[in-house]
């Protein structure tokens, strides 16, 4: 898809991508994306910050106006879509970790989710999951108020998603065909970074295993018919899980990953194993000073790499690239996955491309690869722009592996 919007600026496109496509279950609306957008300096964080926040806030104002009044689904309404623009206000501004506009924007994201999620029928129930000495913060979903078991699916965000976000990438299209939902952030993602500190895990098994049993004490979810979904980076992450839990029933890798370490290494001109040895050695300042050449050349390259070191909590870009080497599927771990595994793959990926691919070949359990084209609009990273096309197919696959007719 040609870019409306930032056609130099691939990162600031797809970000302004990402927002229209929440379009679909209520996470923007086109003319309020257009204007903001028309108002940012391409580029320029701050510029992005600042427009974004005004819309947000405009727009919140609004929602605060509607519920004074009485209009609950305007309010409700309002208030999802201020959320959102609240999340994208502060997406690029992880290069410094205590840039106050950072907390400012996501906790009036969340503040405004959570208005939102008390004017639901039923109510979208806030939760927190017992994990190691604290807590995940997240939310329950619930088809109805009959407290019957349910197909239930656990989802997790990404690199940089908010659980609030997975309200449009998912739950909301998962409720609607008779799903409870279950969705939370681990370490490293928003909900557990900006207040508790908590950076990301290779091993997420370890962070699914407390969900899961959070999810089985609730009476609303069916023991036997629990699926795991996972946007973006959580295509590597809920697989992992997976291979490692066997009380899960089917998996959902939106899109799929198979190896960051090939992503951390892609761009160094050095053989792997060299390129590995490397980027963990003690000192390196001729590839300190390549990787700081590729952050300047690709706006793509540096947000991941500042965005990186915030959620993995390290200091230098090569000690964040370095991280990226212990998230994989390699070694037999995609091969140890027995549960029905749906791989989705976007045609022109501007992050993962060819991630899909691999997983898919590795994985030696019942398996679909969803492949996602630009003729349909839906080539982009987690079919950003066409997710009404995007869920319904993941749910009608999920359907059909659980036996579950909406």
């Amino acid at each position: 898809m040609q870019p409306l919007f930032f056609p130099d600026n691939p990162q600031f496109w797809y970000e302004t991508l990402r927002t229209f496509g929440h379009i679909a279950y209520g996470g923007a609306d086109f003319g309020e994306v257009a204007v903001t957008c028309e108002r940012i300096t391409p580029g320029d964080y701050d510029s992005w910050y600042d427009q974004w926040l005004a819309t947000a806030d405009r727009v919140a104002a609004e929602a605060r106006t509607s519920l004074d009044d009485g209009h609950r689904i305007s309010a409700r309404d309002a208030l999802l879509r201020a959320s959102n623009y609240y999340r994208a206000a502060e997406f690029f501004l992880h290069g410094n970790a205590t840039d106050p506009r950072i907390r400012h924007a996501y906790d009036a994201s969340v503040t405004c989710f959570r208005q939102a999620a008390t004017l639901f029928t039923p109510v979208v129930e806030p939760v927190q999951i017992p994990y190691e000495d604290t807590v995940l913060p997240g939310y329950l979903y619930r088809v109805d108020d009959s407290g019957a078991a349910r197909p239930t699916v656990v989802m997790c965000n990404g690199f940089d998603g908010t659980v609030e976000e997975m309200h449009f990438f998912g739950a909301a299209a998962a409720v609607e065909r008779g799903y409870n939902v279950l969705a939370f952030d681990g370490p490293g993602q928003p909900g557990t970074r900006h207040h508790q500190g908590l950076m990301f895990r290779p091993d997420w098994e370890n962070v699914v295993g407390p969900v899961l049993d959070h999810a089985l004490s609730r009476p609303e979810v069916d023991p036997a018919r629990i699926a795991l979904f996972g946007a973006s980076m959580g295509g590597l992450l809920m697989p992992r899980a997976a291979a490692f839990d066997q009380r899960v029933a089917a998996v959902i890798a939106l899109d799929g990953v198979y190896d960051l370490g090939h992503i951390a290494t892609a761009s160094i001109p050095l053989p792997r194993a060299e390129a590995e040895r490397r980027l963990r050695a003690e000192r390196d300042p001729e590839l300190d000073a390549m990787l700081e050449a590729a952050m300047a050349a690709s706006p793509m390259t540096r947000w991941a790499i500042e965005h990186g070191m915030y959620a993995m909590g390290v200091d230098t870009p090569r000690a964040f690239c370095a991280t990226y080497l212990d998230y994989h599927l390699r070694d037999g771990v995609a091969e140890k996955i027995s549960c029905p595994t749906l791989v989705c793959a976007g045609a022109d990926d501007g992050f993962f491309l060819g991630q899909p691919e691999l997983l898919y070949e590795h994985l030696t359990c019942p398996k679909t690869l969803l492949e996602f084209t630009a003729d349909q609009g839906a080539d982009a990273h987690c079919q950003s722009g066409a997710q009404r096309l995007a869920f319904a197919r993941v749910y009608d696959w999920l359907d059909d592996v659980l036996g579950h007719a909406a």
